[in-house]
């Protein structure tokens, strides 16, 4: 099946119920249908191998997925916060795509790279002109490629992860009812359109034929504002977002959000003391935790409503520490914990997280890191409680999630390194409770060097890097603790940051 059968059975379900609103502007089931029948057309005019999506997100998101989707080529949405240099490399690597958003930055970085770029407003013009006369078309069945998505990993080179249709309606179709929104049910979704959890929570909302309001750029000002004016019933936020909105709420911003029944929060760790006045201040809405991967098409883990109130009110320690925790596996995956070896770890020992289920796809295009019963490493180090409940213990691969975003210590060791004073360099995360966590390094001073200041330190991250990649806590120290075998000892060295 292809994931556009959502997509077809909502506008035959329900043709005139508003689908999406972006911008002030509002679209039908049946107009989005057949805007994605319209950008079929294109596409398959075109002869691209990719299409490619470099916006924030609006109707030409989802309208490129189900175009996409139809025509039988994969949709790659990109990271448009990524520098020229990271960007054009990736472009290059799925030329010729049909491109849609920034029409001059695509044009600068990779106009010899054989693209059809379209701006935002010609793409989603064109769909709509271009809508076939009859249904005749023969569209794909739908049994390859339908999403690739770089991660953001470790190295410099991002893997491209392969999300096949059959994953992605593995995990629609195991936990949405179709069908099952009221009329009135609006889903706010301000998660990039590059982001697993941006695209599952479109497709999740079209098959329940939820109204989607769009928030293209997030600030917790414009997001209030859209939870009164569209009487928001569903909400997906990261939690420096929630952090953020919280925090204009208590500086006074009053704001109606009575219609709010249901938050859902992920891509990165949670402070308590954020959920806890969350908590409080949506009195009337059931907050979810939700875990997942863009290898496993999103969500694997929920900590639901009900837990998330019990914890809230219990006195008793080990309930309440189930605040902090993932939840417990959804019913259509298998979750184990493994250690070192590759085997089962016993309950309440930490190790590494396996999942396995048939929204779990575990590809790259490069190649499948599903082992032999067909288990994906997850590369996320936690346990599971006697009560069946998942903890995150780190990052096995020590990766920082800072607001959702996955940052590698290695690309910024090497940028530290290339300072003339600096002898060795670690960055690891530390606790934030704006953004999960953030970045932390520890620094040996060359010998006949004089020690760099802190400033210097973080101007040099931010002229080579994003502005997001600048640590928030600069240490200075002896040495850095190494075993035996040269491996780093990470652990130690967030100790030290934690001092």
């Amino acid at each position: 099946m292809n994931i556009a059968l959502l997509l077809e059975m909502a506008a035959e379900a329900a043709p005139d119920r508003v689908g999406l609103v972006c911008d002030g502007k509002r679209w039908t089931y049946g107009d989005l249908l057949d805007a994605a029948r319209g950008a079929f057309e294109l596409i398959q005019e075109s002869q691209a191998e990719y299409v490619a999506l470099l916006d924030e997100s609006s109707e030409a998101a989802l309208i490129a997925v189900f175009g996409a989707a139809l025509a039988g080529v994969p949709y790659c949405p990109l990271n448009y916060r990524l520098p020229d240099a990271d960007l054009k490399a990736l472009l290059g690597r799925i030329s010729p795509a049909l491109v849609i958003g920034d029409e001059a930055r695509v044009t600068s970085i990779a106009g010899d790279q054989g693209h059809l770029i379209y701006s935002r407003e010609e793409f989603s013009l064109k769909a709509q002109e271009t809508v076939p006369a009859d249904d005749a078309r023969e569209y794909d069945p739908g049994e390859g490629v339908a999403i690739q998505l770089f991660t953001s990993g470790t190295t410099a080179a991002p893997k491209a992860a392969i999300l096949r249709h059959s994953n992605l309606l593995g995990y629609i179709l195991g936990t949405v009812e179709f069908g099952s929104a009221d009329e009135e049910d609006a889903a706010l979704m301000v998660v990039p359109p590059y982001h697993i959890a941006g695209i599952s929570a479109l497709l999740s909302s079209i098959y329940s034929l939820r109204k989607i309001v769009m928030l293209p750029s997030f600030s917790p000002e414009g997001w209030l504002n859209l939870v009164e004016a569209e009487k928001i019933s569903n909400a997906f936020v990261v939690p420096t977002m929630l952090t953020r909105i919280i925090d204009v709420m208590e500086k006074g911003l009053a704001k109606d959000v009575s219609s709010l029944r249901a938050i859902a929060y992920g891509g990165g760790k949670m402070p308590l003391e954020v959920i806890q006045k969350a908590l409080e201040r949506f009195p009337s809405a059931g907050f979810t935790n939700a875990y997942g991967l863009t290898e496993t098409s999103s969500t694997i883990a929920l900590l639901g409503p009900e837990d998330h109130r019990e914890a809230l009110a219990s006195d008793d320690p080990k309930v309440r520490a189930r605040l902090t925790s993932l939840g417990k596996p959804i019913p259509t995956v298998e979750i184990e914990i493994r250690g070192e070896d590759g085997k089962l770890v016993p309950v309440g020992e930490p190790g590494e997280i396996y999942v396995r289920g048939e929204q779990v796809s575990g590809e790259y295009k490069e190649k499948s890191a599903l082992d032999a019963e067909g288990w994906f490493p997850t590369r996320d180090a936690g346990y599971i409680d006697e009560d069946g409940y998942l903890f995150l213990s780190g990052r096995a691969d020590d990766v920082i999630v800072r607001g959702g975003e996955n940052m590698s210590p290695g690309e910024i060791e090497d940028v530290l390194l290339t300072h003339p004073a600096v002898a060795d360099a670690c960055a690891c995360a530390i606790p934030s409770v704006e953004w999960g966590e953030a970045v932390g390094v520890a620094i040996v001073t060359r010998d006949g060097h004089e020690c760099p200041c802190e400033t210097e330190i973080k101007d040099l991250i931010r002229a080579r890097l994003r502005s997001s990649r600048v640590p928030e806590k600069v240490v200075f120290v002896t040495e850095l603790p190494y075993n035996e075998m040269g491996k780093l000892l990470r652990r130690k060295v967030k100790d030290v940051l934690a001092d």
